[in-house]
């Protein structure tokens, strides 16, 4: 008998809550059966296997996640951004190898798809190849053990479909994907990778997903120069503020016309914040997802990218949320740009989301109702807003509670025009109206 086992058993995983026929019961075993292959260290997997490494994220001295992750470029590890959204470096340990690396700059991220790309300055290995185009459903899929052993074990599944998930394209598959493997790269049997694993709860039950690889290769397209990870967060130097200070304006390309804009410095973190996502391309293909007669239109929601037909939207921010900065002086007239926020049951501390935004088109108001509005919110207008509401409207009673950090300089002509479209019952635009692109005016 030799040192090492060489054949396949089979290992099966239930993910049902129950079953009322064998014949469901049957489907739904082989729908997540997966296998573990041990293969011997001469395996052509040898060389994929020190491609793939594992990581601790760091915040100064402190661990925060555990992960996985794959060389994509020579010196670039893709894995999941929201391991790392919060930290200033990693540790990182190839499989099967005792040398550790550290990284603490990244070069692309897409915090919609849930990625990002390392850059790593102190070891170069070979990328693993990615899978281009849609992977067919019933493809067999695999991943390696991650323990430090010298067998090669593989664990095989299924690709089940692609699909609309927690609004962005997912492979689902039966591998199951633990927290620890999160950032790990999925296989195709050609050794190609179909994307990067995680899990998550979907329709009650935990389920097991691949971010696909053509969201890898475009961001590898979309690449920067390497940029510190601290720089994730919502902080900005006092360069890059003083870059953003100069912007002239920011337009938004619209599927019905252009809107230019310009943020305030006087909430600057809002204006920083802002201008990042531009970068990042974050806004790109959003949803005006909402629209209100008399009040306005919204867009920047992570969930309505991907989003089809009859979804509910606007729940998905891009991680984080900011303080609430209110300005005297800024308010809510016809034109300005503000910050929504989830409702004060959920939302003790009145933070705005990261990066959804509304544009105010709003209505006149006479004294009366300015004056009912006063006594309902415990709020004050001053004589300036007492006259724009007047003449020229807004939507004075989210004064006071919601942060206005800019406002249209030219284009209110298109948000006229789709503040009249029809939406559904939840203020969605029956037909889609998306936010093409923003562009940043020097």
């Amino acid at each position: 008998m030799t040192k090492f086992v060489q054949f396949m058993f089979l290992v099966t995983i239930l993910f049902s809550c129950g079953g009322k026929e064998n014949q469901k019961n049957a489907e739904q075993k082989n729908k997540t059966n997966e296998n573990t292959t041990s293969q011997n260290s001469n395996s052509d997997w040898e060389e994929i296997r020190q491609s793939v490494v594992t990581f601790n994220s760091f915040d100064g001295n402190r661990i925060l996640e555990s992960g996985q992750g794959f060389f994509v470029a020579e010196n670039i590890i893709v894995t999941t951004y929201s391991l790392v959204s919060r930290v200033n470096n990693i540790v990182f340990f190839p499989l099967n190898e005792n040398v550790k690396f550290k990284a603490d700059k990244f070069v692309a991220v897409d915090r919609i798809n849930d990625l990002i790309l390392i850059y790593c300055d102190s070891v170069k290995r070979k990328p693993i190849n990615l899978f281009e185009g849609t992977a067919p459903n019933s493809a067999k899929t695999s991943y390696i053990n991650p323990a430090s052993e010298k067998i090669i074990q593989l664990f095989s599944g299924k690709l089940l479909n692609l699909a609309t998930v927690k609004g962005t394209k997912l492979y689902r598959i039966t591998n199951r994907v633990r927290k620890s493997n999160f950032g790990m790269p999925i296989f195709v049997s050609t050794k190609e990778a179909i994307g990067v694993a995680f899990s998550a709860v979907e329709s009650y039950e935990m389920q097991s997903f691949a971010i696909p690889s053509d969201f890898i290769t475009q961001l590898l397209k979309n690449q920067k120069s390497p940029a510190s990870m601290e720089s994730l967060r919502s902080n900005t130097s006092e360069a890059v503020a003083a870059e953003n200070r100069s912007i002239k304006g920011l337009v938004l390309e619209t599927d019905e016309g252009n809107i230019t804009i310009r943020l305030f410095n006087e909430t600057n973190e809002y204006r920083d914040n802002f201008i990042k996502l531009t970068k990042e391309h974050f806004f790109d293909s959003l949803l005006i997802h909402r629209v209100i007669k008399n009040f306005g239109i919204q867009s920047g929601a992570a969930d309505t990218r991907y989003a089809e037909k009859g979804d509910i939207v606007g729940y998905k921010g891009p991680g984080y949320t900011i303080p609430a900065h209110i300005v005297p002086g800024l308010f809510h007239k016809r034109g300005m740009i503000g910050s929504p926020r989830k409702p004060d049951t959920n939302n003790e501390r009145l933070r705005s989301d990261g990066s959804q935004f509304y544009i105010v088109s709003g209505r006149k108001y006479s004294d009366k109702e300015l004056d009912d509005l006063e006594k309902e919110n415990n709020y004050k207008f001053s004589e300036t807003q007492r006259q724009a509401y007047k003449s020229v409207g807004g939507a004075p009673h989210l004064d006071g509670t919601y942060t206005v950090f800019g406002e249209v300089i030219s284009g209110m002509e298109v948000v006229d025009k789709i503040v009249q479209v029809k939406t559904d019952d939840d203020w969605r635009p029956l037909e889609d109206i998306r936010l093409k692109k923003v562009k940043i005016l020097k």
